[in-house]
């Protein structure tokens, strides 16, 4: 079973060519996953998806770089997973209103790797239910790769944001008990920051994201999404840089605005919303960094193909295979 090295940045290695011509090398990696849905009703922020990389300036939650790992065997097929971004929440009795959904994880596997690489999904933001009828399992935010922020809370609380995965991303924003008008939901957790909280006094922006220059520009992805505030007619959660969802306010219905989605292929989360439905997780996305000289060109799910200096870019924003 081939051990994860920490060679450079997708460099071809130095024992020359195979029998058939192959140059092994060291593969580097962004996975990003998608961002969970904005919930409802005064709702919390969607967290970002998870966001795991081998390439300088480190993964989500402030962690270092991964290491890169070794591709050796000539037509190994790795298989990329794209996570899609979860559903925002939907307004209801406490029984049936839902709070915002997480998004789905992404991966590579192959059958030469150790284990599966993941990055979580981000989780869904808290839903409010009614002064006189919290829901504690709805209310809060939602763990993920980043977590969740929690829905306002009124008279009861404190709700509480969801927590992010280790070297993945930050936890969501929470809330307190407070009256009377405004009320805020929690800002969703970021790849580079955590979420805002709610208060009567603050903004519940989204947690930022993370810049990579994997693709040889720099690209900020994996944004949180805003929280929301009710009764108010100028202010929205901000959106977390990145793709992030910027939050909703409350205007009377049925004009009130929707929630912003979480941008596509950035894993950023949905925006909360106060009235109408939170807003959906972007989807998540896979970028390879694979010396120009290794390069097989064999894919599957169309990547989209670039070159920087002597490397071969290869992002996936659908599900797909690198066969090396």
């Amino acid at each position: 079973m081939p051990i994860l090295s920490s060679r450079g940045a997708g460099s071809a290695k130095g024992f020359g060519l195979t029998s058939g011509g192959f140059i092994p090398f060291d593969m580097n990696y962004l996975i990003i996953a998608g961002g969970g849905g904005g919930g409802n009703g005064f709702g919390g922020g969607g967290g970002a998806g998870g966001y795991r990389t081998t390439y300088p300036g480190g993964s989500g939650g402030g962690a270092s770089p991964e290491s890169t790992f070794p591709v050796s065997i000539k037509n190994t097929v790795y298989t990329i997973t794209i996570g899609g971004g979860g559903a925002g929440g939907t307004s209801g009795p406490p029984a049936s209103a839902t709070k915002g959904v997480n998004g789905s994880d992404s991966s590579i596997a192959s059958p030469v790797l150790p284990a599966t690489i993941t990055s979580s999904g981000g989780g869904g933001g808290g839903t409010f239910t009614g002064p006189q009828n919290q829901v504690p399992s709805k209310t809060n935010g939602e763990p993920g790769g980043s977590g969740g922020g929690a829905s306002a809370a009124l008279p009861v609380g404190p709700f509480t944001g969801g927590t992010g995965t280790a070297n993945q991303g930050y936890g969501g924003g929470t809330t307190s008990s407070y009256s009377p008008n405004p009320y805020f939901g929690g800002g969703g957790g970021g790849a580079d920051s955590a979420g805002a909280d709610g208060s009567p006094s603050g903004t519940a922006a989204g947690g930022s994201g993370k810049a990579s220059s994997i693709t040889g520009s720099s690209v900020t992805r994996g944004g949180g999404g805003g929280g929301s505030k009710g009764f108010g007619p100028t202010w929205t959660g901000a959106a977390g840089p990145g793709g992030g969802g910027a939050g909703n306010e409350e205007t009377p219905s049925p004009t009130a605005p929707p929630a912003s989605l979480g941008g596509a292929n950035t894993g950023g989360g949905g925006g909360g919303c106060s009235g109408t439905p939170g807003g959906s997780g972007g989807s998540g996305v896979i970028i390879l960094r694979i010396p120009t000289i290794s390069y097989s060109g064999t894919t599957t799910g169309s990547p989209t193909v670039t070159t920087d200096g002597t490397n071969t870019i290869l992002t996936f924003n659908a599900s797909g295979t690198y066969t090396a």
